[in-house]
């Protein structure tokens, strides 16, 4: 039977194997091997021209199949563990079934390769309005070095203190209600207080401060008075205090802009 393969349709000697088998529509598990050997040698004896460093490959595979037919001739080996009897062929086709996975989970990558070559993927782009907005404060700038774990720190400090002031015995006498404290008059106070100072210290402003209530809507007014780029804090220390800077020039009072303060109150 004569075959007219060219090499560079297999990759390997196991390669051309496997192509005799499929052609043939034998089972790999029970390969004829006197057969498919013939169809290997014939292949090989056409082989004369081709690169050395190929051929070697192929020829090491022949000679492996001659033996496996030698061997065949002879009576079978018997497994001194199992008793079983040892096929000649196990060893060759365990080679042939994993270069088998191999190939085909190389091929199922090529078609994705393939695939992923029809898709065309758009580049973002960003609207010009996006893109010349700034925003109206650049916080990292105003808080510096400052963070707002070190801010709360110094809030739960300022808290601490205020309860070691309560006098334990009359605060069970009985609470007297007071008027609510707003926000917005606050930022105003705060405000005030920074023209007329322009610069004090964080800790004292919220110390100075009646109780508790007074305290947290004192501090909130601050955090207002930051985000809106009226008032900076400055600390040259790590864990120093902090003091506050109006950055408005001295004389100059602009109006305060309030917006969404609601909800920040809710």
């Amino acid at each position: 039977m004569e075959i007219s393969y060219k090499l560079e349709h297999f990759e390997g000697p196991l390669d051309l194997l496997l192509h005799l088998i499929e052609k043939n529509k034998v089972n790999i598990y029970d390969i004829p091997i006197v057969e498919i050997t013939e169809q290997y040698l014939d292949y090989v004896n056409h082989m004369e021209k081709e690169d050395l460093n190929v051929v070697s490959e192929f020829l090491v595979m022949a000679a492996t199949l001659l033996d496996i037919k030698a061997r065949m001739l002879l009576p079978a080996e018997v497994d001194e563990e199992t008793g079983e009897e040892q096929d000649p062929r196990a060893e060759l086709v365990a080679r042939l079934l994993e270069y088998k996975k191999f190939k085909y989970m190389a091929l199922a990558l090529q078609d994705r390769e393939d695939g992923a070559g029809l898709h065309f993927y758009k580049n973002p782009t960003i609207p010009r309005e996006v893109a010349r907005y700034e925003p109206p404060v650049d916080l990292d700038k105003l808080l510096g070095d400052l963070t707002l774990a070190r801010l709360q720190e110094i809030f739960q400090q300022v808290m601490r203190r205020q309860e070691d002031k309560i006098d334990r015995v009359r605060s069970n006498f009985g609470v007297i209600q007071k008027e609510p404290v707003s926000l917005e008059e606050k930022i105003g106070s705060v405000m005030a207080y920074a023209r007329k100072h322009r610069s004090f210290s964080f800790r004292q402003m919220l110390e100075s401060q009646a109780d508790r209530i007074e305290i947290v809507v004192t501090f909130l007014a601050i955090l207002e008075l930051m985000k809106i780029g009226k008032i900076s804090l400055v600390q040259e220390h790590i864990f120093d205090d902090m003091q506050i800077e109006t950055l408005e020039a001295e004389g100059e009072e602009g109006e305060l802009e309030l917006e969404g303060l609601d909800d920040l109150i809710s």
